[in-house]
């Protein structure tokens, strides 16, 4: 009994690390990773920043998906971040995964 609960931890832990993985890819294939990085900035904030700063903030999701597709400026200083090429959901996943790093 002890292995099977066992194994279905690890399936769980493989199926949680390959979306974080999936969407990591998905930063990097959206060329995300150009402006950004996960632990320091670089033309924009570092997604730990952005997942601190948003920390607790319900409505996150929708607002910076929505930014991410749209683009914007003045949040994080004047150089603009421009409209990206991604599907609604594609933002949403995007947004999740950001908000997701410590």
């Amino acid at each position: 009994m002890k292995a099977v609960q066992i194994a279905m931890m690890f399936a769980v832990g493989l199926g949680v690390s390959s979306h974080v993985l999936a969407d990591e890819a998905l930063a990097k294939a959206k060329n995300c990773m150009s402006c950004h990085a996960i632990d320091k900035k670089l033309v924009g904030p570092a997604y730990k920043d952005v997942a601190a700063k948003y920390k607790g903030n319900a409505g996150a999701v929708d607002t910076l998906a929505a930014k991410v597709k749209a683009g914007g400026k003045g949040v994080w200083g004047q150089i603009p971040m421009p409209p990206n090429n991604v599907t609604p959901d594609e933002a949403k996943k995007l947004v999740t995964w950001i908000l997701s790093q410590k």
